[in-house]
């Protein structure tokens, strides 16, 4: 098999060679353009320095908080199915199990929560997501392949079991706004401490690629979605990032990922339909930023660079998403400790009966948490762009946008 794999990549890129020399180049120019020159190039070399400061502020801060840091997931049975299209998920056969590449560590994340002295966890994890190419060839500058987010987790000890959320709404919403606060309060103080050691220590380096960092101050401005997309329409994010001067600002109630809590979602008569779900009842939020032109102070437009959520922790709220989301086909079947229709769930099977799992007294033992994930070479992407950087290739040595290559060489 190993032989097969390679010998069938050496003839995909002796067919590239081929078209390359017959266009009248070479590979060696093809290499020395696309990569040789950016590696030995100030740009990049100032954009390492920023990751560097950026990834380590991040880590020291999360271990300060008291998170513990998790091993990489890159392979598992089920993985996030995403809100958007990607071409497939790619996948691994070993030892008898096909295994997918994790588009995102989340539910390892919800996990490794499990024990109630953990007070939440941090990885900077690998994400595969083969993300479709522009269907007009557009290089839209933003999108990898292949990429690292710094993802986390925590754990919020509510015990709201499911006869109070039917029963007692009100009692239920208080407590997720007051937690909504606490978690939009750990990121803030994230990206100010980040941005802070970015501005002392790399300030050559912000010259270097011409923009400026100016260190935000809590609380971030917030906006909810639905407001937000009846104002302005698609691209709504670029156009609140034109009403501020802050670079950083939150988005909030986003209907997306099956496991963004929404509540209520379930009720005693019933669910609620989707197209009665407005952003109040959505507890989730995105960070977006923008960049600042050093010798201009004008600004880039915003992109995304954080996303996260309040989580879906009741096991018939979990199961209900997923269904109502098309993920799974049909409502798990456990008895005497196993799945009878295991085969229809796809990887979801083990994951679902740990969210079903119970303690002796009868308690759900699935964690409550909240917890979000920061793009690293989006967010170095969003505060770079100007004048000498331009799309997220440019930030990294490796970076696969589908965007720019036919074929990635390394």
């Amino acid at each position: 098999m190993k032989d097969e794999t390679m010998s069938t990549i050496g003839q995909s890129l002796f067919g590239f060679q081929a078209a390359l020399k017959e266009a009248g180049s070479s590979l060696e120019e093809y290499l020395d353009k696309y990569y040789a020159r950016k590696w030995v190039g100030d740009t990049l070399y100032a954009a390492m320095s920023l990751r560097t400061t950026f990834v380590t502020a991040m880590h020291q801060f999360l271990a300060d908080e008291g998170l513990f840091n998790l091993e990489r997931i890159q392979m598992s049975p089920v993985t996030d199915p995403l809100a958007h299209d990607v071409e497939y998920v790619p996948n691994i056969h070993y030892k008898g199990q096909l295994y997918v590449m994790t588009h995102s560590m989340i539910y390892s994340k919800f996990l490794a929560c499990h024990h109630p002295k953990i007070k939440g966890v941090f990885v900077d994890s690998p994400n595969i997501r083969l993300e479709i190419e522009s269907p007009d060839r557009v290089q839209r500058g933003k999108y990898l392949i292949d990429f690292s987010q710094m993802d986390l987790e925590l754990r919020r000890n509510r015990e709201i079991d499911l006869e109070t959320y039917l029963k007692e709404p009100e009692k239920v919403t208080k407590i997720l706004n007051e937690d909504m606060e606490k978690v939009m309060d750990l990121f803030e103080r994230l990206i100010i401490h980040a941005m802070t050691r970015l501005v002392e220590k790399n300030e050559d380096d912000l010259k270097t690629l011409g923009v400026a960092i100016e260190v935000p101050q809590k609380p971030f401005p917030r906006f909810a979605c639905d407001k937000a997309k009846k104002k302005y329409g698609p691209g709504y994010e670029v156009k609140l990032g034109e009403e501020i001067k802050d670079q950083f600002f939150w988005v909030t109630g986003l209907l997306r990922e099956n496991y963004d809590l929404v509540y209520p979602y379930l009720k005693p008569e019933g669910k609620v339909s989707l197209s009665e779900v407005s952003s109040d009842m959505i507890y989730n939020y995105d960070i977006c930023a923008k960049s600042i032109i050093r010798d201009t102070g004008k600004q880039s437009p915003a992109l995304e660079i954080l996303s996260g959520a309040v989580r879906e922790w009741l096991y018939e709220a979990i199961v209900e998403r997923l269904l109502d989301n098309g993920i799974i086909p049909a409502r798990p079947v456990i008895y005497e400790g196993n799945i009878k229709n295991i085969d229809e769930l796809g990887g979801y099977g083990p994951f679902l009966m740990m969210t079903a799992r119970k303690d002796e007294q009868g308690r759900p033992t699935f964690p409550e948490t909240f917890g979000g994930g920061i793009g690293i070479e989006r967010t170095l992407y969003a505060l770079s762009r100007g004048p000498v950087l331009d799309k997220i290739d440019d930030i990294t040595c490796f970076g696969k946008n589908p965007d720019s290559h036919q074929l990635f060489m390394f």
